[in-house]
C-alpha cells in the first residue's frame, strides 16, 4: 500500500491574530493537491487553534505542538489532551527536538506523551533526531532508533502516528541534510522498525523529514524513497509552504 504523502506546518512561538488569519487566507486561497494525494496539518500555538479551525479549509487540518503526558489537573500552564478533543483538534506534534533540548524531555517522557495522546484519540507527529555532536560522533543511528525505542515501548498500535526525522543541525540553521542522508536516516528508521516492531508497521508508517526544508530543496528530498514528507518551520509561515504542499506530486509521478 503506497504512503500518502503528509505535509506538517510547525508555526512554533509565532503570530499575531492579523498574521494567522493572512497566513490561513494564503492557503485557503491556493490550489494544492487533492486530499488523496497528501494529507496537510498546520500546527499554530495553542492561543490560536480555535480560531485557525474555525477559519481554515477543511482539507488542511490543525494540531497542538505539544500536550500533557496525564489527565489535567493540577499542572499549570500545560494543556491536557482531552481539552485539545474537545476543540476538535485531531493532530499534536510531541517530542521537538526544541522541547528535548529546552526543556529536558526525556526520551521516556516523550514515548508516555505519545501513548497518552493516542490513548486519546488524538494522532500524533512524533518527532526524533540528532544534534551536530551526535552525527559528527557517528552515533546518528544509536540516538534516533532509542528515541523511536521509547515510543515503540509504550504503543502497540502505529496507525495514527507519523515519523519526523528532524536533524537538530539543520533546524532553523540553513543547513539541510542532503537527500543522501535524509534518506539514509529514513531507510535506518524503517529497518528498526522492520526488526522491532513489525513488517507492517515499517512498511505503512510515514516518516517525514523536517529541518531547513524549503520551497527550493522540498523536490529533491521528496524523491527519496523512505521520505513520506516533511515537518516545516519557518517556511510553514510563508507562501512558499504551497510550493512544498506541491512536491508531493514528486511521488505521484515517480
Amino acid at each position: 500500500m503506497a504512503r500518502k504523502f503528509f505535509v506538517g506546518g510547525n508555526w512554533k512561538c509565532n503570530g499575531t491574530t492579523e498574521e494567522v488569519k493572512k497566513i490561513v487566507s494564503t492557503l485557503n486561497e491556493a490550489e494544492i493537491p487533492s486530499e488523496d494525494a497528501v494529507e496537510v496539518v498546520v500546527s499554530p500555538p495553542f492561543v490560536f487553534l480555535s480560531l485557525v479551525k474555525s477559519l481554515l479549509r477543511s482539507d488542511i487540518q490543525v494540531a497542538a505542538q505539544n500536550c500533557w503526558v496525564r489527565k489535567g489537573g493540577a499542572f499549570t500552564g500545560e494543556v491536557s489532551a482531552e481539552m485539545l478533543v474537545n476543540l476538535g483538534i485531531p493532530w499534536v506534534i510531541i517530542g521537538h527536538s526544541e522541547r528535548r533540548l529546552l526543556l529536558n524531555e526525556s526520551n521516556e517522557f516523550v514515548g508516555d506523551k505519545v501513548a497518552y495522546a493516542l490513548s486519546q484519540g488524538i494522532k500524533v507527529i512524533a518527532c526524533v533526531g540528532e544534534t551536530l555532536e551526535q552525527r559528527e560522533s557517528g552515533s546518528t543511528l544509536d540516538v534516533v532508533a532509542a528515541q523511536t525505542k521509547a515510543i515503540a515501548d509504550k504503543i502497540s498500535n502505529w496507525d495514527n502516528v507519523v515519523l519526523a526525522y528532524e536533524p537538530v543541525w539543520a533546524i532553523g540553521t540553513g543547513k539541510v541534510a542532503t537527500p543522501a542522508q535524509a534518506q539514509e536516516v529514513h531507510a535506518e528508521l524503517r529497518k528498526w522498525l522492520q526488526n522491532n516492531v513489525s513488517a507492517e508497521v515499517a512498511g505503512s508508517v510515514r516518516i517525514i523529514y523536517g529541518g531547513s526544508v524549503n520551497g527550493a530543496n522540498c523536490k529533491e528530498l521528496a524523491g527519496q524513497p523512505d521520505l513520506d514528507g516533511f515537518l516545516v518551520g519557518g517556511a510553514s509561515l510563508k507562501p512558499e509552504f504551497v510550493d512544498i504542499i506541491k512536491s508531493a506530486t514528486v511521488k505521484k509521478s515517480s
